[in-house]
């Protein structure tokens, strides 16, 4: 099944689907030095790149299905990019004109499995890809964002603040990261950037209330199931 990301205005009220369907989602590990030592693993040097399929793809205002008897479920809140053009190649300046909006998603991370993929040097894709494990808010057009480097993003968790961002913080910037993955893989239009997660991850239980705010505005809540 085809999946179009949604369009929102920054209240987060809903405009329209977005013309081209998702062919992938890249996302990048480890871009907050504070998570990257959290889970005791060491700074890159350059992005860390890995994609997502698009089984993963679902609505963030929908109600999240965690896996069952996998181990502990956990959420990592990123910043996404929604790409407007096809990008191979590019420079930080047509990297930056190729942005039609941004948004949050989860990462969703099978913790237990992951490590053990890790320890063997295995790829993560059975904690990382499986069906539902990329939750998206629409995307919000990128004109209503002055500074794409001071953008603040957070995650509430039964009312608490679980997970709390800023792109100021990354280390390699939004510009770098999709310059960056141009340069391994041809972007398309409706493709999704996912750009790493502040520290601050944790498991997900069945009825846990999330509300998701993006530049202060709360634009999605939900619930785990």
């Amino acid at each position: 099944m085809l999946f179009y990301p949604k369009l929102i205005e920054p209240n987060g009220q809903f405009i329209n689907e977005y013309t081209h369907s998702t062919s992938k989602i890249v996302c990048v590990g480890r871009n907050y030095s504070a998570h990257a030592k959290e889970l005791n693993n060491p700074v890159p040097k350059e992005p860390l790149l890995f994609i997502k399929s698009t089984n993963c793809l679902v609505d963030l205002d929908k109600p999240i299905q965690i896996p069952k008897q996998q181990g502990d479920c956990h959420h990592e809140l990123e910043i996404s990019i929604l790409i407007a053009k096809k990008l191979t190649k590019v420079s930080r300046e047509e990297a930056i004109d190729a942005i039609d909006g941004i948004g949050l998603a989860l990462d969703l991370t099978l913790r237990e499995i992951q490590s053990k993929l890790k320890s063997k040097g295995q790829p993560w894709e059975k904690a990382k890809s499986f069906d539902g494990a990329c939750p998206v808010s629409g995307f919000v057009n990128i004109d209503h964002f002055a500074d794409l480097s001071n953008i603040e993003f957070a995650m509430k968790k039964n009312g608490q603040i679980a997970q709390k961002g800023n792109t100021k913080d990354m280390l390699f910037d939004i510009a770098q990261l999709i310059q960056e993955i141009s340069n391994q893989f041809t972007l398309y239009p409706g493709d999704i950037v996912l750009t790493g997660t502040p520290d601050g991850v944790a498991k997900l239980d069945e009825q846990d209330n999330l509300e998701f705010t993006l530049a202060t505005n709360k634009i999605v809540q939900t619930v785990v199931q």
